[in-house]
């Protein structure tokens, strides 16, 4: 055989494997659906609060009208331990127990990084500027909040940190061999719950954070706002989120993937709360809240948790449109 003839099979049979990768890679991966969804909402008490709301109304409202069956919680450090060593769960005993009466299934995101800005959420005793002196109150933090929940029969899972990879907020990343750390604690407290770690869908590899949770959850936004770039829209079809599910799959065969955190709330040059209805409107009008919910179910992840029900709730009881509120109750409680 000649060898121009050698080197033109040689590179057909090259290019036959990498065309066979990528139709592997950009195939629906294993777990997603095309129906019978999970929707599911975050609620942050300190963001209510921040938007000039009863937090308490707030949360009550969302959970008898929107009527969730899964919720995404974060536990504060700063609501429970205001004093070192002292702990107060008063906030968070409450809601769980509204949440229990309800059958809502809750995720308790629990650590020193949890959703919503700064990330960092820490008490005023604490040093902030000696991200290594907070490690071990981190521990303490995580034994006393496990503690006190693993028992209740309403608890889904924990979820530890959030997207503890992404250099988000103004919270200094502790790195992956300390977030071993606080998993192992978790699991040596509580084996009978699974742990959620999760991610950036546009901006990670997923693959740090996807190996050390039982169950993986990915952010999936649509527009935002970069101090850089203005307003930016994602260029990217489903197909890239299946990619990076495939990925994680060849390593991890069956790792459950959700959506931790669907865009469903502006996201402008400043924070909601500073920022006017028009200005809002340029991320999050009323077509584009329904884009972004039809997005998620194209991608298919079977669990979607919507981000923004504080804001809703605002749209309808201070700006009067409940367009945002009551599209999203009858996705949480549709059967598709």
């Amino acid at each position: 055989m000649k060898t121009k003839t050698k080197i033109l099979i040689a590179a057909i049979a090259i290019l036959a494997v990498i065309a066979a990768g990528l139709l592997y890679l950009l195939r629906r991966p294993a777990g997603t659906v095309t129906e019978g969804f999970r929707f599911g909402v975050v609620y942050s008490r300190i963001f209510a609060e921040q938007m000039g709301l009863d937090w308490k109304e707030t949360y009550l409202t969302i959970v008898e009208d929107l009527k969730p069956k899964y919720l995404r919680l974060p536990v504060y450090w700063q609501d429970i331990e205001q004093e070192r060593g002292k702990f107060n769960f008063g906030y968070y005993d409450w809601m769980m127990g509204i949440a229990e009466k309800k059958n809502v299934k809750v995720i308790l995101v629990i650590g020193r990084k949890t959703p919503r800005w700064p990330e960092c959420h820490l008490p005023s005793w604490l040093d902030k500027n000696n991200p290594e002196s907070q490690k071990e109150p981190v521990l303490r933090l995580i034994e006393n909040v496990v503690e006190r929940y693993k028992d209740r029969p309403n608890l889904y899972a924990w979820q530890v940190e959030n997207e503890p990879f992404l250099p988000f907020g103004d919270c200094p990343l502790l790195g992956g061999n300390f977030l071993d750390r606080e998993i192992a604690k978790v699991k040596e407290l509580d084996p009978g719950h699974p742990v959620v770690v999760t991610d950036s869908g546009e901006l990670s590899a997923w693959l740090p954070a996807a190996k050390r949770a039982d169950i993986f959850g990915t952010t999936m936004y649509r527009i935002v706002h970069s101090p850089r770039f203005g307003y930016v829209e994602y260029p990217l079809p489903p197909r890239f989120f299946w990619l990076k599910a495939n990925i994680v799959h060849l390593f991890s065969p069956g790792k459950p993937i959700t959506v931790s955190e669907l865009q469903a709330e502006p996201w402008g040059p400043k924070l909601l709360y500073d920022i006017s209805v028009e200005e809002m409107m340029k991320t999050m009008n009323f077509p584009q809240f329904q884009k972004n919910i039809e997005y998620a179910k194209q991608v298919g992840f079977p669990e979607i948790y919507l981000w923004g029900a504080e804001w809703w709730y605002w749209m309808k009881t201070v700006q009067g449109d409940a367009r945002y509120w009551d599209y999203a109750k009858e996705v949480i409680n549709s059967r598709d």
